[in-house]
């Protein structure tokens, strides 16, 4: 029982972890690679990203502490993320490396 628990704790991390690390690196995307391209400025593209980040990570549902909710989670931290790069470049937060 309490094997069980610590196993969804994981788990639960791990989806969480996930989910930061694909708002962050989608965020950041979008304000480095993506600032030129005007499409990304389209309402849909955010919902477009998480669908496609979902559908990325579902295989990994083969994974004994990855679950459906990690494939929902990242795919909710990469439509975020996204939104909010663009929100970036609207302000003209810029990132110059």
């Amino acid at each position: 029982m309490i094997f069980g628990t610590i196993a969804n704790l994981a788990a639960l991390a791990i989806a969480g972890g996930a989910g930061f690390f694909a708002f962050g690196f989608s965020r950041g995307f979008v304000r480095r690679r993506l600032r030129f391209v005007d499409a990304i400025r389209s309402p849909g593209i955010p919902v477009l990203a998480a669908v496609v980040a979902g559908l990325v990570v579902l295989p990994l549902t083969l994974l004994p502490l990855v679950s459906g909710l990690t494939a929902c989670v990242v795919g909710l931290g990469a439509g975020l993320g996204t939104r909010s790069g663009v929100k970036a470049l609207q302000r003209g937060d810029i990132v110059v490396r």
